[in-house]
C-alpha cells in the first residue's frame, strides 16, 4: 500500500471506531500476526519433520543410483578396453602375417625375376668380353707382329 492509501485507511478507522478503540485494535492486531507467525512455523516444522524420513530415503535412493551407475560404467569401460586390446592385437598379429607374406611373394619374385637376369648378365659379360677381344685384336699394330716368321 502507498502513503496516500494507508492515510485514507487510517482516517475511515478514526471515523468508524474513534481515536479511544486504536490501542484496543492495535493489541488485537499484534496478536493476530504473533498467532499467524507461530502457526506458519508450527506449519513449517511439521511440514519438514514430515518430509524428512522422505528426504532421506531419496539421498539413499539417489545415492544407491549412482553407486550402481559408477560400478556399471566401470564394467564397461573395463570391457571396452579388453575389447579394444584384443581388436588391436589381432589387428597386430595380421599386419605381421602380412607383412611377412609380402616379404616371402618379393623374395620368390626375386628369384624368378632374378633368373633370367643372371642369365642375361653372364650372356652380356660374354659378348663384351668378346667385343673386347675382337677390338683388342683389331687395335694391335699388324705391323708388330710378322706374319712371315
Amino acid at each position: 500500500m502507498s502513503g496516500q492509501e494507508l492515510f485514507v485507511v487510517i482516517i475511515v478507522f478514526l471515523l468508524l471506531f474513534g481515536a479511544d478503540k486504536i490501542p484496543e485494535f492495535m493489541k488485537v492486531l499484534s496478536k493476530g500476526i504473533r498467532d499467524f507467525r507461530k502457526a506458519t512455523d508450527d506449519i513449517k516444522q511439521e511440514f519438514e519433520s514430515s518430509t524428512k524420513d522422505i528426504r532421506r530415503d531419496i539421498k539413499e535412493i539417489s545415492d544407491s543410483v549412482s553407486k550402481d551407475l559408477n560400478d556399471v560404467s566401470r564394467k564397461i569401460s573395463k570391457d571396452v578396453t579388453e575389447v579394444s586390446n584384443n581388436i588391436q592385437s589381432q589387428v597386430e598379429d595380421m599386419a605381421k602375417d602380412i607383412e611377412k607374406d609380402t616379404k616371402e611373394i618379393a623374395s620368390n619374385l626375386e628369384k624368378k625375376v632374378g633368373e633370367p637376369v643372371e642369365e642375361i648378365t653372364r650372356d652380356v659379360a660374354g659378348a663384351t668380353e668378346s667385343v673386347k677381344n675382337d677390338i683388342n685384336e683389331a687395335l694391335t699394330d699388324p705391323f708388330e707382329e710378322d706374319p712371315f716368321s
